[in-house]
């Protein structure tokens, strides 16, 4: 089995469709492939069998803990749970309405068009991805980078502060459409060891199910405490390649580092609903 457990397509922040993650998935030996956009679901209403490639129907939910922003990757879910709808239609309404506010922002600044170049696009969830695609074509900013920097992040000139559900909600969502909620890339938060001892702690207290403690560039010592966090915490362990863009050379579809033996002992495909609904092959 080679498992990529955290993909996006063009209907979140990803540059591609579906059949594009297919290709890649299967020129890459990929086995199982969950498709788990930023709060939508788009990319799963027409997906069709594909021999040698196993689809795990997923989403990945934007949430606060402690006023800092995480993302849940939900694995094995039902789409059509009306409650996770809900929830996602929601949170594309606060997207759709932080990007209405930064084109204000950005027409104050001089540049108009920025709602209106998203208007045409397959985007269900709008992101700052988005946004910053637009301020480097208009040339505002040289960089993806220099976006962040200058005009996103908290300092910046556009910048409009997130209003997502709680960790609690996004896991109860989760788990209440049949699913599996994974801490998506622990290791780039802005935490601590101690700090991040407590989000597992309180994330294994609320329901919360695996931690993906492999994915690109993940410091080897980070994977390692992952993995130990796991088997203490009686944790699953997930993995992914967080794929966006083709372009990203630095990632692609089921690159990352393999499991160790203990990681794989412990792995999310081991979990009962995995079981259930996966099953051992395709």
């Amino acid at each position: 089995m080679k498992a990529d457990l955290h993909c996006h397509t063009h209907y979140s922040d990803g540059k591609h469709p579906v059949s594009y993650l297919v290709e890649r998935a299967l020129e890459n030996g990929v086995t199982h492939l969950a498709i788990s956009d930023h709060d939508c679901t788009k990319g799963l209403a027409n997906l069709e069998a594909v021999e040698g490639l196993c689809f795990v129907r997923g989403v990945e939910i934007s949430c606060s803990w402690e006023q800092m922003e995480l993302h849940i990757v939900g694995l094995c879910i039902d789409p059509s749970d009306a409650a996770l709808q809900q929830l996602l239609l929601e949170q594309q309404v606060k997207r759709l309405d932080r990007v209405v506010k930064m084109d204000q922002k950005l027409e104050a600044l001089g540049t108009e068009g920025l709602l209106a170049s998203l208007q045409g696009s397959h985007a269900v969830a709008l992101t700052r991805s988005h946004v910053a695609d637009f301020l480097v074509d208009h040339k505002v900013c040289k960089t993806r980078q220099k976006a962040f920097k200058t005009h996103l992040n908290k300092q910046g000139k556009m910048y409009v502060p997130s209003d997502w559900c709680s960790l609690e909600q996004a896991v109860a969502a989760i788990r209440n459409a049949g699913g599996i909620a994974v801490i998506a890339h622990p290791g780039r938060y802005p935490l601590n060891r101690t700090k991040l001892r407590r989000l597992v702690e309180a994330f294994k207290t609320i329901g919360g199910d695996a931690l993906e403690a492999s994915y690109p560039h993940i410091a080897p010592s980070m994977q390692q405490d992952l993995e130990k966090l796991c088997v203490e915490f009686g944790l699953y362990v997930s993995c992914g390649s967080d794929f966006h863009d083709a372009e990203a050379h630095w990632t692609d579809v089921g690159k990352f580092p393999p499991l160790a033996s203990n990681g794989e002992e412990h792995a999310v495909w081991h979990h009962p609903v995995w079981m259930k609904q996966v099953g051992e092959g395709l």
